[in-house]
């Protein structure tokens, strides 16, 4: 075998150069064990948590960090461990859910919207760019207030706020992607329009959706417990992060513990999907792809 043949590699597949370059963003990876970690708390919380998160003690109320409570126990005397691990499957509920409602709705108006372009780009593209002009958190607490506080209707008005910027990520990647020649090869044999929709166009997009879905899973978290916080969210005595904060927010001087690891677990939790996001967005980078 001659030298030149020696010297032939087969080239990196896509999948292998991102999966590389994530690899090698040590932020990112710290992110996505970080994630890993928050799934298995979440999947294992029965048996991760110590006691009963709704369990109430009360001659042990507000007992400051223990080997028998690690995080203290709040105004009821519940144990805040507990809590927080139990908060983990309720946040992550509300995240996966309220960017499933944004990425299925956004998608939808944004690929109809670039897809078919004119009058009916301009009215989806119009009515989306009237949604962005509302402050994302009153936008929320406004069809909150309308739906009714509770944990299913917080996570229905995050995913409702969030379909804006899914319809405009997805537009942009459909105004390129159907001028391009597999999609002109696929209208002249005749396909019909869904059918280049689906096997032609949304193929091509996904990586930004990836991106922006991970993203905005760190968003909906800080969202959902903004919401709780207030009090049109999840609803006491729910183990969730937001609502922990409310409930011990008199008690910042006396037992700062209360507020303290729950406002811990979401600045993790935020953090992490953020990193996340920053990496997979740099190795999904087509610029930076060798």
């Amino acid at each position: 075998m001659s030298a030149a043949t020696e010297s032939i590699r087969p080239s990196a597949s896509l999948s292998a150069m991102v999966w590389r370059r994530f690899l090698s963003n040590r932020a990112a990876v710290v992110g996505g064990a970080f994630m890993g970690l928050f799934l298995l708390l979440a999947a294992l919380a029965p048996w991760a948590a110590p006691y009963d998160p709704l369990e109430q003690d009360l001659y042990n109320r507000l007992s400051p960090p223990s080997m028998t409570h690690p995080f203290g126990t709040d105004d009821f005397g519940r144990d805040i461990l507990s809590r927080v691990i139990y908060g983990t499957r309720i946040s992550l509920r509300i995240g996966v859910a309220a960017v499933m409602i944004a990425l299925v709705a956004g998608t939808v108006i944004g690929i109809v919207a670039g897809y078919y372009g004119g009058a009916l780009d301009q009215v989806l593209m119009r009515l989306m760019d009237l949604m962005l002009a509302f402050p994302s958190i009153l936008l929320a607490i406004g069809i909150v207030a309308i739906l009714g506080p509770g944990l299913d209707n917080a996570m229905i008005a995050i995913g409702v706020v969030a379909i804006p910027q899914y319809s405009r990520l997805i537009r942009a990647s459909t105004l390129t992607v159907r001028e391009a020649d597999y999609v002109q090869a696929l209208r002249a044999l005749g396909a019909k329009d869904l059918r280049i929709l689906m096997t032609a166009v949304l193929p091509n997009c996904l990586a930004p959706l990836i991106v922006q879905s991970t993203l905005s899973l760190a968003t909906a978290i800080l969202d959902a417990a903004g919401l709780s916080f207030l009090g049109l969210g999840a609803q006491p005595p729910m183990p969730e992060w937001g609502a922990m904060l409310s409930g011990g927010r008199e008690l910042i001087l006396s037992a700062p513990w209360v507020l303290t690891y729950p406002g811990v677990a979401i600045f993790v939790t935020v953090l992490a999907f953020n990193l996340l996001g920053d990496g997979l967005r740099d190795a999904f980078d087509p610029k930076t792809i060798t």
